[in-house]
């Protein structure tokens, strides 16, 4: 009859080894968690920019149908922004119009819009949303790395770790819309000057 060998104790590399490797795990995972909230607030902030910034934008008279139309939103290139913004406005009101969100994808029409919101997206692609935007009385917010692509109004811009937005005047102006000088003061940065 065989013996049975007896049961071998770890020994104590191969326990801090694994202590080792459980422990970077779990900082992996708590890392990875963090950047989850950090996007998922960045996406918070930018709604609720989106939804204060129509507070601070005087439109052409013409630009509302009724006193009552609503202030459209349409926000391109992120589902998540537009689900914050759409639970964020819901109910509520900009200037006494209510607040309406529509999700765009590339090609949809832009006219009748008054907030446009275009995320990170492909250089090409956004040239050209801003070009068929240019002229419309409409705010125009993007978040590119080359600053205020030619078209857009107001640029979102990590600062640290802060969601902060750059302006620029000369296109808001060549878009027919007035932006309030509150606004301006807490802008990171004005860009030009209106004509």
């Amino acid at each position: 009859m065989e013996m049975p060998s007896p049961p071998t104790i770890p020994d104590r590399e191969n326990i801090a080894a694994g202590r080792l490797r459980a422990w970077a795990v779990g900082v992996l995972l708590c890392v990875l968690a963090l950047n989850a909230l950090a996007g998922q607030f960045e996406y918070q902030v930018k709604a609720a920019f989106l939804y204060k910034f129509g507070a601070y934008v005087e439109w052409p008279e013409q630009t509302f149908a009724q006193a009552s139309s609503p202030v459209i939103i349409g926000i391109m290139g992120s589902d998540a922004v537009a689900d914050e913004l759409a639970q964020m406005s819901s109910g509520r009101s900009i200037n006494g119009r209510p607040v309406n969100v529509k999700r765009l994808h590339q090609g949809d029409a832009i006219t009748g819009l008054h907030i446009l919101f275009i995320a990170r997206t492909d250089p090409s692609r956004m040239a050209a949303t801003l070009a068929s935007a240019k002229g419309l009385p409409l705010l125009v917010v993007t978040e590119t790395d080359p600053p205020l692509m030619a078209g857009g109004v107001i640029n979102f811009v990590i600062d640290g770790a802060k969601v902060r937005f750059d302006v620029a005047l000369r296109s808001a102006e060549a878009n027919n819309i007035k932006l309030s000088a509150r606004l301006l003061t807490v802008a990171r940065k004005v860009i030009g000057a209106p004509s």
